[in-house]
């Protein structure tokens, strides 16, 4: 099974970048952090998702996100499929704060389940056969729309069509250069056909 030890987010300011994810999400060395100022605007292609219990997690995640200076771009509420919100890191990453449950089970807790990564590419069937042929196995697929692997380690895996994304997480699908983001598996080193980059974990920088 195809392991996803973490990713790498290349920021501006490093320091900065690192005070928010403790501060906002607890996060530790599922997000690693590299200083880089290559160019980028617009829709990076990516989110990343903290997936939690209860909506109540899910707010406690968004008003710690903005008290540490990310912007909100989806406030959380009830939707088909469950109740999230999005917000944008200072750094530029968008995060999704995503439940399956509609309704709490207990007091809030700043603590989430897992951390998926959802690739926006530009034509999920021939992405999904990429990485097939790259060995990592599909979990679940819808078509030309969703495709989830199965994959162990810090972070999950998924694909999701370029626009559909962005206008789910309320942003212009627009944007150019650098995604800013760099996966750390044992499944690379490559680049897919979106441009989207593997590294071998252990050629990870620290965070």
């Amino acid at each position: 099974m195809t392991s996803i030890a973490s990713v790498t987010l290349e920021v501006a300011d490093p320091t900065a970048a690192e005070r928010f994810y403790t501060t906002a999400f607890g996060l530790g060395r599922q997000v690693r952090l590299r200083a880089s100022q290559a160019p980028t605007t617009g829709f990076r292609g990516f989110t990343l998702s903290l997936v939690v219990s209860q909506p109540a997690d899910a707010d406690a995640f968004a008003e710690a996100a903005v008290a540490a200076g990310a912007v909100t771009l989806k406030p959380p509420s009830k939707s088909l499929w469950g109740y999230g919100g999005v917000v944008q890191a200072p750094d530029g990453t968008i995060w999704q704060l995503v439940s399956s449950s509609k309704k709490n089970t207990g007091p809030a807790v700043r603590e989430f389940d897992e951390i998926v990564l959802l690739l926006g590419v530009e034509d999920v069937k021939a992405s999904k056969q990429f990485y097939v042929e790259h060995g990592l196995a599909v979990a679940k697929s819808f078509g030309g729309k969703y495709v989830e692997f199965t994959t162990s380690g810090a972070v999950k895996l998924a694909l999701y069509k370029r626009r559909g994304l962005a206008k789910l997480v309320g942003v212009s699908p627009d944007g150019t250069g650098s995604h800013r983001l760099t996966i750390d598996g044992d499944a690379g080193p490559f680049t897919d056909p979106d441009g989207f980059t593997w590294t071998a974990a252990s050629e990870t920088a620290s965070p």
